[in-house]
């Protein structure tokens, strides 16, 4: 067994995946001997832990990016890593909620953002946000989780102004950057398994 054989089975094992499915991105990995499989089996397990946020916390922004992203196998891992980090039911459902109101939110800010037209400002977005009103995670950490997908969806607007509420709430930069990165490396492993 090649060595690259063996990384992938470590990372399929790793998110609780069968350690012969192979995507096509996988099987070229594993044909040309990649080096970068073994950055990305420690990226993915830097995800787990952070110095600024809860492992509760990383594997809520793990599981918002991977729904955002509708990367099944990575949803089912990062669901059962959140449950067994103490994460309730509501929270889980909280995290899917957050990933699909950001995706219209993104799409429609990001539209505003790329006209620049005034009038676009001026009409009622008419999207409920019921959601971020009262978030059981929080209002800081549904900013974060929303800053995150926010950024895994190129939406500068959204950023800045998740950024600009999250500082406003006193939450630290490094916070502000572990979550983004985890949103990173979790959208880059889904690029392989999905």
């Amino acid at each position: 067994m090649s060595e690259s054989t063996e990384i992938i089975q470590e990372l399929l094992q790793s998110v609780s995946v069968d350690t012969a499915y192979r995507t096509e991105s996988l099987t070229l990995l594993e044909k040309g001997e990649s080096r970068y499989l073994r950055d990305l089996k420690l990226n993915l397990s830097s995800t787990l832990t952070s110095e600024h946020l809860s492992t509760k916390e990383c594997a809520l922004l793990g599981l918002t990016t991977a729904i955002n992203n509708n990367n099944t196998p990575l949803t089912k891992y990062f669901t059962q890593y959140a449950e067994q980090q103490g994460a309730t039911a509501a929270e889980i459902g909280e995290a899917a909620g957050c990933a699909s109101l950001l995706a219209s939110n993104n799409i429609f800010y990001r539209f505003r953002h790329f006209t620049q037209k005034e009038k676009y400002t001026q009409i009622p977005a008419r999207i409920r946000m019921q959601l971020m009103m009262k978030p059981v995670t929080g209002k800081e950490f549904f900013e974060l989780m929303s800053l995150a997908v926010s950024a895994v969806n190129g939406c500068e607007m959204c950023v800045n102004a998740h950024e600009d509420s999250l500082i406003k709430l006193g939450t630290t930069e490094e916070r502000i950057f572990d979550a983004v990165r985890i949103a990173s490396l979790v959208t880059a492993t889904g690029k392989v398994i999905f």
